[in-house]
């Protein structure tokens, strides 16, 4: 139905502004009796085998929403019906900031793909904690935190301690957003040495809280065989809980859409099923090579169960989705879970 009947029609719109009125949509349709029990009865997998057990926490199933969706944790109460095993939010910054300008949102249908240069849009911390102060606690909530963009290089690290302080008492882990391209000083936040100063620094404030929180690192699909080889060596270093796999790419190798589309856009992130094989060789790099010794949440180009198998086959211990929500539907989650219990 979603792809026949609710994606057409949706996607002769602006990118951005469907999303607004997705939520607004997808919040009010939540509010009407006995709507949160159908969602639930068409889309949630209820099965004990689905459940996952990673660094101290106990995930009902796999499958998660990864961040950008819900980036100020308005609406993972009601997205929580869809049958997700965990959302994260974010990525969250100290103070609310606008972005890039716009058009920065854009969708590339031929590649089932979609470029965004949003740029940490957020309305800040503050706002984000106002939200997850609501929190029902039906599934596990993520933290993705980064620095605002008019944040000074000598002060990231305030930055990343800030977000992570105070949204300790409201989430279950953490995430370390350092590889996204639309932020600036891009280079340094990928630096081996800067990134041991800020895992050291976030470790020393998460021992003070009688309660520890997992950390994990988002990294690029772009990296090389020796960059790799340094994360695997930096977790090894600093002992951090794990790694998402991957953020978007920079790399437009191999798209269908036209080269005057792609000059048209310009500069962004891109994700979906373009960066597939690139995530996934990303994750079977990192297990093979580090021998397993960490989690990996898998994430870029899950359109369809086999794509989460793929990537759970390479080493991934979850999966995580966002440009396959937006082309599949709320049922790509279910069928995710129900090959996984095949």
């Amino acid at each position: 139905m979603y792809k026949v009947l609710i994606r057409p029609i949706l996607f002769n719109f602006d990118p951005e502004k469907v999303h607004y009125f997705t939520f607004s949509l997808i919040r009010n349709i939540s509010k009407i009796p006995g709507i949160k029990t159908l969602f639930k009865s068409l889309y949630v997998v209820e099965d004990k085998r689905l459940e996952r057990n990673l660094f101290g926490l106990t995930f009902k199933n796999p499958v998660g929403l990864a961040a950008g969706f819900d980036k100020n944790a308005v609406l993972y109460n009601e997205l929580a019906n869809f049958g997700f095993g965990f959302i994260e939010i974010g990525t969250v910054t100290p103070k609310a900031q606008e972005g890039n300008p716009k058009k920065r949102l854009f969708r590339l249908k031929d590649d089932s793909g979609i470029i965004n240069r949003m740029g940490f849009n957020n309305e800040g911390l503050d706002a984000a904690i106002s939200q997850l102060k609501k929190n029902k606690g039906q599934l596990i909530i993520g933290g993705n935190i980064g620095k605002n963009t008019k944040t000074l290089p000598e002060d990231y690290t305030k930055d990343y301690l800030e977000c992570f302080n105070a949204l300790h008492p409201y989430v279950d882990y953490f995430v370390l957003n350092v590889s996204c391209p639309n932020v600036g000083s891009h280079a340094k936040l990928n630096d081996k040495d800067y990134l041991l100063e800020l895992i050291s620094s976030v470790q020393k404030a998460n021992a003070t809280f009688e309660k520890q929180k997992p950390i994990l690192l988002k990294i690029a699909p772009d990296l090389n065989d020796i960059q790799l080889d340094e994360i695997i060596e930096l977790i090894a270093e600093t002992k951090l809980d794990g790694v998402i796999a991957s953020n978007t790419s920079v790399d437009r190798t191999g798209l269908k859409t036209s080269d005057a589309r792609l000059t048209e856009i310009r500069n962004g992130g891109l994700s979906g099923q373009p960066i597939k094989e690139k995530s996934t060789k990303v994750i079977q790099y990192l297990a093979e090579k580090s021998n397993k010794a960490f989690p990996i949440i898998g994430v870029g180009g899950v359109h369809s169960a086999e794509d989460a198998l793929e990537k759970i086959d390479a080493g991934a211990d979850l999966v995580q989705i966002y440009t396959g929500f937006i082309y599949e539907g709320p049922s790509l989650i279910k069928r995710i879970n129900k090959a996984l219990l095949k």
